[in-house]
């Protein structure tokens, strides 16, 4: 092995030592998780019918947006130069193998994740202020799947096949999840980053489901608050923080993917 190659070796094990720290700081912060003053004030004046709407409205916009939808969110960002500029920065960090060289895909990745963030902020306070927060929920979860999308490709991965949507149906389950279902699925998206393959018995529409729930769980709430018109800017203000933490979450895991795939001999 020539010296070249021990040094991206060398700076890819560094970033990868310095992201499983990130991992675990991000799964100790959730190993408690304790309700929010405003939760527990909503807590009793939230229809009881409200959690199953959320749930449906989720499922349907990710069923709709997984078989018709994603040509429609590539048309929000250039796919194409987002490809052929990782394809330039990947051959970079492969010829000069130096630690700067790699954090640029993901510093990269980062910007991409804030845009997202911002524009999934300006959606949920204009939903709020008009008292819309059913109908949020569609451009909420395309703008979820937008943001993970761009930071697919920022780090040389498609987002098609259903071994991917399976990935990221996992991801957005994880970032919002805590305790003993996070390690849960923190551990089949570590085993799906060693080998991307389905789970056996593996269903769409169940994963679909196990996701949606999670997500319905979490912001029940504030979609509820969402509702109400002016005040409901308070509530869609919540999605950035919702979408941050998944943004978060997705790019630790894709970067986790890329190093490992990193000194192979196939692209990424």
């Amino acid at each position: 092995m020539n010296g070249d190659m021990i040094m991206k070796v060398t700076h890819q094990e560094k970033e990868l030592k310095q992201l499983i720290t990130k991992e675990n700081r991000f799964l100790e912060g959730r190993k408690n998780h304790k309700e929010s003053a405003i939760n527990r004030f909503l807590a009793d004046k939230v229809p009881e019918k409200l959690s199953d709407n959320i749930n449906v409205a989720f499922s349907k916009a990710f069923s709709v947006i997984f078989d018709k939808g994603t040509s429609v969110i590539e048309l929000t960002y250039k796919k194409d130069e987002l490809e052929k500029d990782f394809q330039v920065d990947l051959y970079s960090a492969r010829i000069r193998g130096t630690s700067k060289s790699l954090k640029k895909l993901s510093n990269k990745a980062d910007i991409a994740g804030g845009v997202n963030l911002a524009v999934s902020g300006v959606s949920g306070i204009g939903m709020g202020l008009l008292g819309m927060g059913l109908p949020d929920i569609p451009v909420f979860t395309a703008m979820i799947l937008r943001c993970i999308y761009e930071i697919a490709i920022r780090y040389g991965f498609g987002y098609e096949t259903e071994e991917e949507k399976y990935f990221i149906l996992l991801l957005i389950e994880g970032s919002v999840s805590y305790e003993s279902h996070l390690e849960e699925i923190n551990r089949k998206i570590d085993e799906f980053i060693v080998n991307p393959v389905l789970p056996a018995g593996y269903n769409r529409s169940e994963q679909i489901l196990s996701a949606s729930s999670v997500l319905s769980s979490e912001l029940l709430y504030m979609k509820f608050l969402q509702g109400v018109p002016v005040v409901g800017a308070v509530g869609g203000a919540y999605d950035v923080i919702y979408m941050n933490s998944i943004s978060k979450y997705s790019r630790m895991k894709y970067k986790k993917r890329f190093l490992l795939n990193y000194n192979k001999e196939v692209n990424v």
